[in-house]
Order: C-alpha cells, then sequence, then structure tokens
C-alpha cells in the first residue's frame, strides 16, 4: 500500500494510499520511496569521505525526481536508484533503510522526519538549478547528505527541532547561491509589463522553473520566426535582462498550473516541461509535449542534456510543423487583465528603498503584505485574490510564487507612482522578499518583526516546506499560512510551532485585514 502526504492536496488531507491525488501510482509511489532510502545508503555511505562531483549531483537530482509533479516515470527512477547504488558501492557500501520506516512510528517522530526530508527535496531543486549554472556551495551539498543521514537515525522531538532550524539556515545559503548564480548568468531583473496575448505564427511554451532551459532555446530558436512564451513559475524569466534582451521571447500563456489540462488542451504548439508545478498531460495534447532534466512521465519525449546542453531540434521541428495561431490570441489572467508585471527583485526594491521609506514615514504606505507561495487546485484558495482586493489603498502588496497567479493581473492602483503589486519572482526568490525586510528593519533601526509587515503564505509542495523552515529559522513570526495546515505536522509538533512562532491558519480576508490592521 501507498503512503504519500508531502503535498497540500493529499487525500482526506491525511494521507493518499490508493493512488495520489496528483495521479501517482502505488507502483511509482513505491519506488520513489526506494529511491528515498537509497539516498540514506548514500549519505551513510559518504560519511567520512569526499564524494564526487557526479555523486553530488546524483544525490540532487535523485530528491528532486521525488518532488511533488515531477517525475512518473518508473523507469527512470529506477535507472537513479541504480546509479545511486553503484556510487554507495563505490564508496564503501552500507545498507539502505527500509522503504516502509519512513512514514512508521511515534506520529510525532514521523512528522518531524518528514518535515526535514521535504525540505531537503525543496532545497536539493534549488541546488541543483545553482549547480547547472556552475555555483556551489560546500555548506549546502555537503548538509543534503548530513539531513538525509538524519532521516535514517532516531532522534529526541528537540533534536529534530534542531536539526530543522539548522537546515533553515542552510537552505538561506541555497538560496542566495541560486540568486547569484541567476543575476550573474541574467543580469538583475527590472520591471517589465508582459502581455498575455499570444500573436500569430509557430510558437513555444516553457513552463516549470529553469532558466538556463529558456537561455539555450532562446539561443536556438532566435531567427526561426518561433516566438517563446513562458508559464507560470517561469514569468519572471521575462525581468532578466540577459532573457529579455531576445524579442522573440514575447509574453506569458495561461494562468496558474493546475490549469495547465484545460489550458493546453488544443494548443497549435509544444511546451516544454522543465521542473515541477506540473500537471500531468492529457492524451489529446501529450503528443506536444517534451521533458526534461528532473521532470518524467511514461510515453513522454524526453531531451537529455550532455554537460548541461541540450539540443532541442525536436521541439522547434514541433513548433514548425503545428505552426501556431493564424491570427493573434487575446488571452487574459484569472481575472480578465490581459497584463502582469514582474521583475521587482531586491536589486530594484531596494534601489527605491528611499522612495518606500519615504512614503512610510509620511503614512502613505501603512503596510505591506507578503502575499505569495505555491498556488493548487483546492477550494479556498481563492482567499488570496480576494484578501489583495480588500487590502487597504494605502498598502503595498509584495508576492513571488505561483500564488501569484490568483491576482496578478488585477489593477489595484499605485502609491506615489509605485505600483501596489509587486512580483519579486519566483518561490526560490523568497531570498530577495527577505533581503528587502532585513534592509527595511535596518532604516528603520527595528527588528524584522516590527515591520509594518505580514506574511500572508500559500503552500503546496516541498519548495514551500523549505522557504517556510527558512522564515522560522530566522525567528520570523505571526506567518498566516493556508489553505490548510500541513496534513505531515501533527498536533503537539504544530503546538509547538504555534507557541514559538505564532503561525496562524488563514481565516477570512476580512477578519485576518481586521487583525492585522485592527
Amino acid at each position: 500500500m501507498m503512503f504519500c502526504f508531502q503535498c497540500e492536496q493529499t487525500a482526506g488531507g491525511k494521507g493518499c494510499t490508493k493512488v495520489g491525488v496528483c495521479g501517482k501510482q502505488p507502483d511509482l509511489a513505491g519506488k520513489q520511496d526506494e529511491l528515498t532510502c537509497a539516498m540514506v545508503g548514500l549519505a551513510r555511505a559518504a560519511q567520512g569521505r569526499t564524494p564526487d562531483q557526479n555523486t553530488d549531483a546524483l544525490v540532487m537530482q535523485g530528491l528532486f525526481a521525488t518532488l511533488t509533479n515531477v517525475n512518473f516515470d518508473g523507469s527512470r527512477i529506477d535507472e537513479l536508484k541504480n546509479l545511486i547504488q553503484a556510487e554507495k558501492a563505490k564508496l564503501g557500501g552500507v545498507a539502505d533503510p527500509a522503504f516502509d520506516t519512513l512514514w512508521a512510528g511515534d506520529p510525532d517522530m514521523v512528522s518531524l522526519r518528514s518535515t526535514l526530508l521535504f525540505g531537503l527535496r525543496g532545497m536539493a531543486a534549488y541546488a541543483w538549478h545553482a549547480c547547472v549554472l556552475g555555483k556551489k556551495d560546500d555548506a549546502v551539498t555537503s548538509w543534503l547528505y548530513k539531513g538525509m543521514r538524519a532521516i535514517g537515525e532516531e532522534h529526541s522531538v528537540e533534536e529534530w527541532l534542531g536539526l530543522l532550524m539548522e537546515f533553515g539556515q542552510v537552505n538561506l545559503k541555497c538560496m542566495a547561491l541560486l540568486d547569484e548564480a541567476n543575476t550573474s548568468t541574467y543580469g538583475h531583473p527590472v520591471p517589465v509589463k508582459v502581455s498575455t496575448t499570444v500573436e500569430k505564427g509557430p510558437f513555444i511554451m516553457i513552463t516549470g522553473h529553469d532558466l538556463h532551459d529558456l537561455k539555450q532555446l532562446l539561443e536556438q530558436t532566435e531567427g526561426k520566426g518561433i516566438n517563446i512564451y513562458t508559464n507560470g513559475e517561469m514569468l519572471p524569466a521575462h525581468g532578466y535582462p540577459e532573457l529579455k534582451k531576445y524579442p522573440h521571447l514575447k509574453g506569458n500563456f495561461g494562468t496558474a498550473w493546475h490549469n495547465q489540462k484545460k489550458e493546453f488542451d488544443g494548443i497549435p504548439a509544444p511546451v516544454l516541461y522543465t521542473t515541477n508545478c506540473l500537471m500531468p498531460p492529457l492524451p489529446s495534447y501529450s503528443d506536444r509535449i517534451f521533458t526534461t532534466d528532473a521532470v518524467g512521465y511514461p510515453g513522454i519525449k524526453h531531451i537529455k542534456g550532455d554537460n548541461g546542453r541540450k539540443d532541442f531540434t525536436p521541439l522547434i521541428s514541433k513548433a514548425l510543423e503545428l505552426g501556431g495561431w493564424a491570427e493573434d490570441k487575446k488571452l487574459t489572467g484569472i481575472n480578465g487583465g490581459s497584463e502582469v508585471m514582474t521583475g521587482f527583485a531586491r536589486n530594484t526594491v531596494l534601489g527605491i528603498a528611499d522612495k518606500v521609506i519615504e512614503a512610510v514615514k509620511a503614512g502613505a504606505i501603512k503596510h505591506f503584505f507578503l502575499v505569495g507561495g505555491c498556488d493548487g487546485a483546492r477550494a479556498g484558495r481563492n482567499y488570496y485574490t480576494d484578501f489583495v482586493r480588500k487590502a487597504p489603498p494605502d498598502t503595498v502588496i509584495l508576492t513571488l510564487a505561483c500564488g501569484k497567479f490568483r491576482f496578478n493581473d488585477l489593477d489595484i492602483g499605485e502609491i506615489g507612482g509605485l505600483p501596489r503589486i509587486m512580483d519579486m519572482g519566483q518561490c526560490n526568490d523568497a531570498y530577495s522578499a527577505i533581503q528587502v525586510a532585513v534592509a527595511l528593519a535596518g532604516a528603520f533601526n527595528c527588528g524584522v518583526n516590527e515591520l509594518p509587515l505580514t506574511l500572508v503564505l500559500s503552500w503546496y509542495e516541498q519548495k514551500a516546506v523549505s522557504i517556510l523552515l527558512t522564515l522560522l529559522s530566522l525567528d520570523i513570526k505571526n506567518i498566516y499560512l493556508g489553505p490548510t495546515l500541513p496534513a505531515f505536522i501533527s498536533p503537539n509538533v504544530l503546538n509547538v510551532l504555534a507557541e514559538k512562532f505564532n503561525i496562524k491558519p488563514i481565516s477570512t480576508p476580512a477578519a485576518d485585514l481586521e487583525a492585522i490592521l485592527g
């Protein structure tokens, strides 16, 4: 019997035991658990030794492949497990824990172990994105091994909590590493308005998170009469100077990732799946889907890399074959808007910090809300749209990650020439938000928790877990979390977190705004 409760949509709010709500079958769930235990064994074998870059890459890829909605291809999971077992044998070999022990034992111990494991999966994805751009941090990489060893060990509640806080600090380093990788490669993001109209003619859509894949796709389609459109968490790519300089990077297609089955069906163009925040493709358009890197679906064409380089010729040929639409296709966001903005990362926001500080001191800005995180299909996520709509006109909405698609096409005006909605980027760009908060706290000579700033977060999968642990490790308190609390957090662990950090479940926008603003 399978068991999986790592994402927000898990069955009954308790766990998927027959088939995953995401579509994951029991045999695949079992293979992913075996892969996880093989990585615990590899981490044990690596203790006291110095693994090489190939081993490091396998650990990142193995953890990445077990994220929600990434790899549904059992043969690829088996291949990864076999490679990891071979690496373990080179390091001397030790026993793997039994895969059915991952979710067994005292509920509080399972809760704490699972929280660390899911955080590690999220951090590994960020570490891999930085790695492909040539950036590594030994502290981050070595902690992946340390964390996986901890998964196979017994610890007290206090020891687990200590590990979680230590992990949060390491994940901050990982997000800083990825920020450095992205900005040194593509430049610092700048604000840009992005159209939601698809122009006539051949086009390709790219979804997921991987900017390196997008850069290679832009290079290989240059001059071929093919336009490129982002989807979901690829939207922030438009803000990077070294990506936006390509004139055929035209706009953003579609809305939230969980709408992909509806929005991708019938489009006359191929789609490149690069990471997670994906929906398994329907048969009606599966011939137009291409996967790469950690992503895998049975029967779907996969483009492998060769020392980081990828040949997107099959994708390009498919775009030319399908031809796109004969006329421009005017599409909108969820709320009917025809354009969205992005590019308000730390360099931009800190560059206008004097204006922001002046507006706060003058009373023009009374409060900041960071309304961001993961999106998902569960009912109740309209809370975030309503929250932004109801937020008073003297408040600013900072946002990041895919949760912004609930409201990023709304026009809620400006304050002093600054848009009230500022998209700071992908989920990993929580690093930008943290840097801005720290800078504002310094300007006002107070702590981050004393700022007129409230975090209103939505979670869905394991990257959100890693970010939340980072925020808690920074002692950031009074976070509003929804749309539901994680099934893997036991009541006792929740009580500890609520007491220490005052984490609050969301209620209604009106009630929460009243509680925050008085």
